[in-house]
């Protein structure tokens, strides 16, 4: 019990900064082609309280904390777009998409960069026997900032998926010419569906887990 509070401690703010900051990015990014409906509502600030989802934000991460997961990601509501406002629907609508896995890995180095001066510090505390809240406050933050670079690089990997709703499915139905992006689209009622049984039977881990290892190789290689 103790641990998962740890956990959760330690998750709870990179999870929220990165589904917040992917939302926002996709209805700014849309804003600014020419779709002002998140702008309208409300859904460009970076208060979480305007983009929490109980289950996706909360109870999904949270779940796979307690089940040990090899990876954790979670997602907000998702920030309305209106298709037909956008200047190019079809182009426009690809950029909208990939405005939230880029942003999460621009979060990826930034939390790499603070992970690296986090343990810096941390190992300067240790070289002089520091003890007490200044080293207990260091290996949190050093802690936090790895997470922030897991679920960041998750949520970008994740999204990439050239499924819809997904982003990477999105991309796709951008990408494919007529009528292989129609039949492409008509997959999205079923898309929630096709991602549950695949995590249920542990078949996403083996999808993402390579990309997402190259990629925190990556970022803590670089740093």
């Amino acid at each position: 019990m103790e641990e998962t509070i740890r956990q959760i401690a330690i998750w709870a703010l990179p999870v929220l900064v990165a589904v917040v900051f992917h939302e926002v990015a996709h209805g700014w990014v849309a804003n600014r082609l020419g779709d002002p409906t998140a702008a309208r509502l409300g859904r460009l600030t970076l208060n979480p309280i305007a983009h929490i989802d109980l289950f996706g934000s909360l109870l999904v991460p949270l779940m796979l904390i307690v089940a040990n997961s090899p990876f954790v990601f979670g997602y907000a509501k998702p920030v309305p777009v209106n298709y037909h406002n956008l200047r190019n629907p079809k182009r426009d609508m690809m950029w909208v998409a990939l405005a939230g896995p880029a942003t999460n890995l621009i979060l990826a180095a930034i939390f790499a960069l603070l992970w690296k001066s986090f343990a810096l510090f941390l190992a300067d505390d240790g070289q002089q026997a520091a003890v007490g809240a200044g080293s207990f406050i260091l290996t949190m933050l050093t802690l936090m900032a790895q997470a922030g670079i897991v679920i960041n690089v998750a949520l970008a990997v994740f999204n990439a998926l050239p499924l819809p709703p997904l982003d990477g499915g999105r991309v796709m139905i951008g990408l494919l010419p007529h009528p292989f992006s129609g039949l492409l689209a008509r997959v999205e009622p079923f898309g929630f569906l096709i991602l549950i049984v695949l995590l249920m039977t542990r078949t996403l881990d083996s999808i993402i887990g390579p990309p997402m290892n190259f990629l925190l190789k990556l970022y803590l290689g670089f740093f």
